[in-house]
């Protein structure tokens, strides 16, 4: 039994954020897929009021909403998806979240560890570092658009692209038409905030070159 399949329109632009109201105008702008990571940034309540708040603005949109880590909190609040880390998919309980009926994304960087995540069927499988990541220090060789498109025909799931990716070279990753999503962390934000000219910008560009 294989995780929940997320709906056959492509995931499209996908931005990361750390904070919840960070979210509507993403959704605003024509983002169906978005993510919450907040590592450290909350706990306690804290962290499950921010959890419930993405949550309700998601479903106010019908937005595909993934929690990042906190997959107790996920399953607690109904969340669209779970990401994992690979090292995370080790302490979590899969099953309890397959029974829950939760979508799972699951980060590889390399082709043994995509052949981890494929072992638990998840709903999509992201791949990077594309390029060299701008929101934290690289730690896995990167992947490049040559091996993006190899990993990818051996694949029969959704593919995420994700690291170092801007709105300079994101046509590159788009045109290898081998990614149903394309994380954005950095290049959906001017000043911190959410820019809703550079979304759109990267939405353009995903919907002419990419899936």
């Amino acid at each position: 039994m294989r995780f929940p399949k997320c709906d056959d329109t492509p995931l499209g632009i996908y931005p990361v954020v750390d904070r919840a109201y960070k979210l509507r105008p993403l959704y605003e702008c024509g983002i169906t897929t978005a993510q919450l990571r907040t590592k450290d940034a909350f706990s306690g309540q804290a962290l499950e009021d921010e959890v419930i708040e993405a949550i309700k603005i998601s479903e106010e949109f019908n937005a595909r909403f993934f929690l990042n880590d906190f997959w107790e909190l996920g399953i607690k609040h109904k969340a669209y998806g779970i990401h994992l880390g690979q090292e995370d998919i080790q302490k979590a309980d899969v099953q309890a979240m397959m029974r829950a009926g939760i979508r799972l994304g699951i980060s590889s960087h390399t082709p043994n560890e995509i052949v981890t995540a494929l072992g638990l069927e998840p709903s999509y499988l992201a791949i990077g570092p594309i390029y060299e990541p701008i929101s934290k220090k690289l730690v896995y060789d990167t992947v490049g658009t040559e091996d993006l498109k190899s990993w990818a025909k051996k694949v029969d799931y959704p593919i995420v692209a994700i690291g170092g990716i801007t709105i300079e070279n994101i046509k590159n990753v788009a045109q290898t038409k081998a990614a149903s999503g394309i994380a954005m962390i950095s290049d959906v934000l001017e000043n911190g905030e959410i820019s809703k000219a550079r979304t759109t910008a990267l939405i353009e560009v995903f919907e002419k070159y990419g899936i």
